[in-house]
């Protein structure tokens, strides 16, 4: 999924609570490397290649370290990424706009959770929940929007083929949700 993030937040009375256990995914005996390598060799000989393919002998650990950074979400906490507030804020209580995040790179502060989820297995609309109830639980704003809009590869390259299509998904809790100006200004800010 190739997406981007719009995420805002209302500073007033930040607060940092302990970190969320439960948006920890549970994890059951985790296969050793080798038996991941083991899978990349059987799915190379699926697609047609012989047992050891000349110039793919090294593939199956290619393969693997680039899963591992896919996926290096199961072993973060977004809680904990989300708790990295700034004091210095010299009064600002107005919206925080992260705009264009496309998913890929760190970054800490509340959108951490942003790349902490985005790197696990999921649907968007569970990305979207996810990253909006971390915030909200986190730092304790007035507010949370996010609106994730993505392009699916999974739509693009193989099934239906749709290239120009894309997936929009909101959620919005407290001022974002509750009050209509509040939530004009921030869809206005990401337009």
């Amino acid at each position: 999924m190739n997406g981007t993030v719009h995420a805002f937040q209302s500073l007033q009375s930040l607060q940092v609570p302990q970190p969320l256990q439960s948006l920890q995914p549970h994890r059951s005996a985790r296969p050793e490397r080798a038996e991941v390598e083991a899978a990349v060799r059987t799915i190379i000989r699926w697609a047609g290649d012989g047992p050891d393919p000349q110039g793919l002998s090294e593939t199956p650990a290619r393969v693997v370290r680039a899963l591992e950074e896919f996926f290096a979400g199961y072993e973060e906490d977004p809680a904990a990424v989300s708790q990295k507030s700034f004091d210095e804020i010299y009064g600002y209580d107005e919206m925080v706009v992260l705009r264009d995040d496309r998913l890929r790179k760190p970054l800490r502060a509340p959108y951490g959770a942003v790349q902490v989820f985005a790197r696990r297995l999921q649907i968007q609309e569970k990305l979207t929940a996810q990253i909006v109830n971390t915030i909200d639980a986190e730092l304790k704003p007035h507010g949370v929007a996010v609106v994730i809009k993505a392009v699916h590869h999974c739509m693009i390259t193989r099934g239906v083929h749709k290239q120009e299509t894309s997936l929009v998904t909101s959620r919005m809790l407290g001022c974002f949700r509750d009050d209509a100006e509040i939530r004009q200004q921030f869809l206005s800010m990401i337009e």
